[in-house]
């Protein structure tokens, strides 16, 4: 960074499923190029929602695609400034060393669930949203319901280490980064949802020019490892 550049950082909200491709690379490459420095608050999509509705502010939001068309309509977000980052798919992890259940198809993955004595997921995020209608689909709610460890945000699997759970769901990134877990495998495809994750500045950000820098070169190729490394597919 020029010696007549002042220092800023950029504060960042964002969803958990960037979360290993950001700090496996990433945020580090920027901050050591730039001299600013960048500073993630990471939250479920519905709470990056809440906030930015009670009318919170930050210089970046990362959000779930339909989530930010949302954003971009009411105002919270510059259009001009939006870039899409990757694609995420579900998942299931259990504690390392323990038995892989079957979830190649509807009903494996639908006994598996069954046999578990405890699913953990997190009701807030976009993985434990679209679990509760998968477990409706299958006729399990109630069971999976009665017996599950639901979390209001964070890394479900994290229940895992801490024998709280034996099962858990969310994003494969989100899985991924928590150490002492083993990932079972996607959601059957029958099953699956694909989130589709993008990112934009807040118009009222005094950062904007360092916010738009690092907004630049999240879809570096030198990056698609990164993102794959972390259990998400880069979006281009």
């Amino acid at each position: 960074m020029s010696s007549d550049v002042t220092a800023e950082t950029v504060r960042i909200w964002s969803g958990l499923a960037v979360r290993g491709a950001f700090e496996g690379g990433i945020v580090a490459d920027y901050e050591a190029r730039s001299g600013h420095r960048i500073a993630v608050d990471w939250l479920p999509t519905t709470l990056i929602m809440e906030k930015v509705k009670a009318g919170a502010e930050t210089d970046i939001l990362v959000a779930i695609r339909e989530s930010m068309d949302q954003l971009i309509a009411d105002g919270k977000v510059d259009p001009a400034t939006r870039v899409e980052i990757a694609h995420s798919r579900l998942g299931l992890a259990v504690a390392a060393g323990a038995p892989h259940p079957r979830i190649d198809t509807p009903d494996d993955f639908r006994a598996a669930l069954l046999a578990a004595r405890s699913v953990c997921y997190s009701r807030a995020g976009a993985s434990g949203i679209h679990f509760e209608t998968v477990i409706e689909r299958l006729g399990i709610a109630a069971e999976v319901r009665a017996r599950a460890t639901v979390i209001p945000a964070g890394f479900t699997a994290e229940k895992l280490v801490t024998g709280e759970a034996d099962l858990a769901v969310q994003q494969v990134s989100e899985l991924l980064v928590v150490k002492g877990i083993e990932l079972v495998g996607k959601f059957p495809e029958a099953l699956q949802k694909v989130s589709s994750f993008s990112a934009g500045v807040m118009p009222g950000s005094p950062h904007r020019a360092a916010a738009q820098a690092f907004l630049a070169t999240l879809n570096d190729p030198k990056f698609h490892a990164a993102y794959r490394d972390s259990g998400v597919d880069p979006a281009v």
